[in-house]
């Protein structure tokens, strides 16, 4: 009953970016404010990133029920508000109170799960919960429009609402832990300087996403999050009850395993935001079966996830990542150099091994996070894992639209005599609007978006080869117990 209740979680925090970017063209229109819509994204990400870490620290200092009920409450207090937005400023600060709450969602739920399994279990249940990311990038889309044409956006989200109720009172009634009796006081000069650090890293992302691109704002930007950094050092270094505690920065296997899935994050989301353009974009597939290009993945991602249990009693941390980023190297390799007639089902075999690679990286190195800290310190370890996987995610995103736009403006450039433009290729990409394009240049256009989709890929690849061969310079511990 636990395990239902933090899947129904999971699954509610996950559909909620994809299903909102279905029905954004629908608020848009009832509330205007087209200039400012992508502070609902933005502020969601921003909110739920910034307090990850401080929800981990809560569960292990007043215990995991606590903290996720809490974070379910101001969710679910956020969603009922936004369904209720009159403007598209009230709907921001409502999003923003939502992302609060969904910050405790996905690493308590991992903490949870690591209190009432053993590893080898563990690592089911952690695939089966995390598979809940995969199933909602396919559902969602197909759920909002449903909600969209039938009924009203706003029930986008108060369809949270009976779901998270019952993931609460589920949790309320099986869920059994000790007390917890709280070591100090909350280190809130920590937290005052890791806010300004991630709001600096995630808002110079937003600026990197910008058509014009103001570098003097994002150098200052960046000095600010460099200073956030150094201060939080500082303070974690003679805080009593650090947020973060800086000696786990002094485990060789913490470090390599959260670098790891880092790297991995950053590979994970090139697949899952490009694949299905380029089976649409240059494929010509309807948006909705283009979709399901990554439905393997997030099935095998489950079958990672059991995997990676198996391994955990046999192999050590190292061998297991060996194994797991080989894969994803390996698969991505292919599919970025696949061509651009390649069939779609191509695409399904490689999500199939793709999957399998992100379901042991992801598992495996939240469990192994897990087992090298001390019990009380695992709320912090868990969470520190989700932190460096959004991060990732939320960086490499712009670092792949520059990529994106820079490859766009060199194919351009070399073909001067078709008079291209970087706005024709929205068109392209379309299959309803590709037929307003002529003929003759849609083959030139899709071998340029071809060679921006494989240069994306080669520097996602590039990042996990790096992982791959960090890991293999350290040694480090054996197997998990």
């Amino acid at each position: 009953m636990v395990t239902l209740a933090l899947f129904i979680a999971t699954f509610l925090s996950a559909v909620e970016g994809t299903i909102v970017s279905t029905a954004m063209p629908t608020i848009v229109g009832d509330l205007e404010g087209i200039s400012i819509m992508n502070w609902v994204f933005s502020i969601f990400l921003l909110t739920s990133t910034l307090t990850t870490p401080i929800y981990g620290k809560l569960a292990d200092n007043i215990g995991r029920k606590p903290v996720f009920i809490a974070g379910l409450i101001i969710f679910l207090t956020g969603s009922v508000l936004s369904g209720f937005s009159a403007s598209m400023p009230q709907l921001i600060i409502w999003r923003a109170i939502q992302g609060i709450g969904a910050g405790a969602i996905l690493p308590i739920s991992n903490t949870i799960i690591a209190d009432i399994y053993p590893p080898e279990k563990r690592a089911q249940i952690m695939g089966i919960n995390n598979s809940a990311w995969g199933i909602a990038s396919v559902v969602a889309p197909l759920l909002g429009g449903l909600i969209v044409d039938n009924f009203t956006w706003r029930w986008v989200f108060f369809i949270n609402l009976p779901f998270g109720l019952l993931s609460m009172i589920l949790t309320l009634m099986f869920l059994k832990e000790d007390k917890r009796a709280t070591e100090g006081h909350l280190d809130i000069w920590g937290i005052v300087w890791l806010s300004m650090t991630i709001s600096g890293i995630l808002y110079g992302v937003e600026l990197l996403n910008k058509a014009h691109i103001n570098w003097l704002m994002i150098a200052v930007v960046a000095i600010v999050a460099v200073v956030g950094l150094l201060l939080f050092i500082k303070r974690e270094k003679r805080a009593a009850d650090p947020i973060i505690l800086l000696d786990l920065f002094k485990n060789r296997t913490f470090v390599i395993q959260n670098f790891a899935v880092g790297m991995m994050a950053i590979f994970l989301i090139a697949y899952e935001v490009y694949v299905p353009s380029w089976t649409q974009g240059i494929l010509g597939l309807p948006a909705t079966f283009a979709g399901f290009a990554t439905t393997p993945s997030s099935i095998f991602w489950i079958v990672g996830s059991f995997i990676a249990g198996k391994m955990l009693s046999r192999l050590k941390p190292q061998k297991i990542l060996m194994i797991s980023m080989g894969l994803l190297v390996v698969s991505g390799t292919i599919l970025a150099f696949l061509p651009t007639n390649t069939p779609f089902v191509i695409f399904l075999l490689i999500g199939v091994f793709l999957g399998t690679g992100f379901g042991i990286t992801v598992t495996g190195s939240t469990i192994i996070s897990q087992s090298v800290v001390s019990l009380e310190h695992i709320g912090m370890a868990t969470s520190f894992n989700t932190l460096i996987r959004s991060l990732a995610q939320s960086i490499s995103i712009s670092i792949f639209g520059i990529v994106m736009n820079q490859s766009l403006q060199n194919g351009i450039a070399q073909h001067p005599d078709k008079h291209l433009t970087v706005g024709m290729f929205n068109k392209m990409i379309n299959p309803h609007t590709v037929d307003e394009l002529p003929n003759k240049i849609v083959p030139v256009m899709n071998n340029i978006y071809h060679t921006g989709l494989r240069n994306i890929f080669i520097v996602a690849v590039i990042c996990m080869i790096l992982a791959f061969v960090y890991n293999l310079k350290h040694q480090d511990q054996g197997v998990v117990q």
